[in-house]
């Protein structure tokens, strides 16, 4: 009886303290140190500033496009989901494509994708424009046989040559496959998330819960920057996999593009943000949940052998990088 009358008195008395007594000095201190190592993601992606709404609304449609795709089952959307409260990805292990071949990669979210400093887990593509060609034309995944057929394709929608007209006001021709992957990655720089992280960061004390801020200091103390870094908390640089422990994969990553041989094995590190919605994880997809994703990066990364509670902690902290209008 007494627990029942005093725990709701306590939890009064906590918020309150909150409110009108400020934050503690320990939280003030945790809230620098988000600030200064990680910082909050910018409101708009890099080159946005040059895109129209006629150019983003044109790139919107041709994103759930599924004439981009050789049998007309798949569009960007099929792999990358972004609607509702999906976060960009399809949450399988790899994807299938539209002939029922799955690729040998795990799909990455495109949420925040214009904030990475290449595209691809092997940085074969060097922007969003570059990334948006790639899979249109890929056997596995849309397979369109060549660029002239998905423009027979896109002209011969009357809708389409009215759309890319606008959004090429300056051009005599302006359906072009160049244009058509310029327009899809317009799109995609809208998709930046806001998270309560970024809250914290910017000085609301209160978004992130303690256990959130015990799980940021453990994601410090344990080394986790020394990959996820900046403010995308990963996405601006290359790491082998199995640095420390090997980790066993066919998989040559970067090698396979530059066939230096200190490139085997080696992968762009991803974003942390949103990590806790796109499992499965990994290049390979094969590791289920964050939780198993967080004890085998410090193992094959670091060396270290997180304890359950280390490894509970920073999931938590995790959590608190999701976009706002994608958690339940």
């Amino acid at each position: 009886m007494l627990k029942q009358i005093f725990t709701p008195f306590l939890m009064t008395i906590a918020v309150f303290s909150l409110v009108f007594c400020g934050p503690s000095e320990e939280t003030k201190e945790i809230q620098g140190k988000a600030k200064q190592i990680i910082g909050s993601l910018p409101e708009k992606m890099p080159g946005s500033e040059n895109d129209s709404e006629k150019l983003i609304s044109l790139g919107k449609k041709l994103y759930f496009e599924k004439k981009l795709s050789m049998n007309e089952t798949q569009s960007c959307n099929s792999c990358h989901n972004i609607e509702g409260k999906s976060a960009g990805v399809d949450n399988s292990p790899t994807s299938t494509g539209a002939f029922g071949k799955n690729g040998d990669r795990n799909s990455p979210t495109v949420l925040n994708a214009g904030f990475h400093f290449v595209q691809f887990w092997d940085g074969r593509a060097a922007d969003l424009k570059a990334q948006a060609k790639g899979p249109i034309l890929n056997p596995v995944e849309m397979a369109m046989p060549s660029e002239k057929e998905v423009l027979k394709r896109i002209n011969e929608d009357a809708e389409y040559s009215k759309l890319f007209a606008e959004a090429f006001p300056n051009e005599k021709n302006p359906i072009t496959y160049d244009n058509l992957a310029g327009a899809i990655a317009a799109f995609e720089r809208t998709l930046v998330s806001q998270s309560r992280f970024d809250d914290f960061v910017k000085g609301d004390f209160k978004a992130l819960s303690k256990a959130e801020q015990e799980g940021f200091k453990s994601f410090l103390a344990a080394g986790c920057t020394s990959c996820h870094s900046g403010n995308m908390l990963g996405g601006n640089s290359y790491r082998k996999v199995g640095l420390v422990n090997e980790y066993k994969t066919d998989d040559l990553g970067r090698f396979n593009v530059t066939k230096n041989p200190e490139d085997k094995f080696v992968f762009k590190v991803p974003s942390l943000r949103n990590i806790t919605l796109t499992a499965p994880y990994f290049h390979d997809g094969k590791i289920p949940t964050i939780e198993e994703a967080v004890k085998k990066m410090a193992f094959h990364q670091l060396g270290i052998d997180l304890s359950d509670d280390e490894t509970k902690k920073i999931v938590s902290f995790l959590g608190s990088l999701s976009d706002k209008n994608r958690t339940n």
